[in-house]
């Protein structure tokens, strides 16, 4: 049976998009998850929805227990995880308010829980491919009908934070041939990997870093306001896709 868990951040964790929403507090072998699971339905598909950084995003990137998250999704049922999130891009062609969907990343933190298997059994996780291709071209499709600019199969690199870039890491990072920079997909996506979860990031481009010396450096204020005005098209692509996905027969293992 198909069940979707999202997580929302900046914002896209709206609970009205659900039927019948109720929360429901959980908790796990890592402590509590970021927020309580907003449980519903959309088109008659069951949907979790988590705030990543808590409802009144008061969580910062490097203390977000994504261990529990990722844990309480897959405990509760979840085959499924789109997870939106903001990007700085490191391309021009990938323009604030275009939507970026990733099939790579680049691990640029220090600081965080990045397994389940730290204990009693070392698995060796295959990460060659680490985004469930099949949910990336359905949402690419999909983006295509709703008229949405969306760039797929491109490369995020997630840092510690909460901190910006400098100058100097923003041009590293594009000698690196990331395309988009964030704070939140790693371990996301290891550890869902890990649970044989399908899991897709659906990043919605805020700014241009710091090294495009035509525009403004990053700013939180600049983000948001980007988010908000965007907000509608991360949402529309959810309630569009989700009733198009089915129960696969694979799980992502490649």
């Amino acid at each position: 049976m198909t069940k979707i868990g999202i997580i929302g951040g900046s914002g896209l964790d709206d609970p009205d998009i659900l039927k019948d929403a109720q929360e429901v507090n959980v908790q796990t072998p890592y402590g509590s998850p970021t927020s309580a699971l907003t449980c519903g339905s959309i088109k008659g598909i069951d949907v979790i929805i988590i705030a990543r950084h808590g409802k009144d995003h008061s969580i910062s990137p490097t203390q977000v227990n994504f261990r529990a998250n990722i844990w309480a999704l897959k405990e509760q049922g979840c085959t499924h995880i789109l997870a939106s999130t903001a990007v700085g891009s490191l391309r021009e062609e990938l323009a604030p308010g275009h939507i970026v969907l990733p099939n790579q990343f680049i691990d640029h933190t220090r600081k965080r829980e990045v397994t389940f298997f730290d204990e009693n059994e070392v698995i060796h996780t295959a990460m060659a491919d680490p985004f469930c291709q099949n949910l990336i071209d359905l949402l690419a499709s999909t983006a295509e009908e709703l008229g949405l600019n969306c760039h797929k199969n491109k490369t995020v690199i997630t840092i510690e934070g909460p901190r910006f870039s400098s100058k100097a890491e923003s041009h590293m990072f594009r000698s690196w041939n990331a395309d988009v920079i964030n704070m939140s997909t790693v371990p996301e996506v290891t550890l869902a990997r890990e649970k044989k979860l399908h899991y897709a990031a659906i990043a919605m481009s805020t700014d241009y870093d710091c090294w495009h010396e035509e525009e403004e450096p990053v700013t939180w204020e600049m983000i948001v306001k980007v988010m908000k005005k965007n907000a509608d098209n991360v949402i529309n692509l959810f309630l569009k896709v989700i009733p198009k996905i089915k129960e696969y027969e694979d799980v992502c293992t490649s």
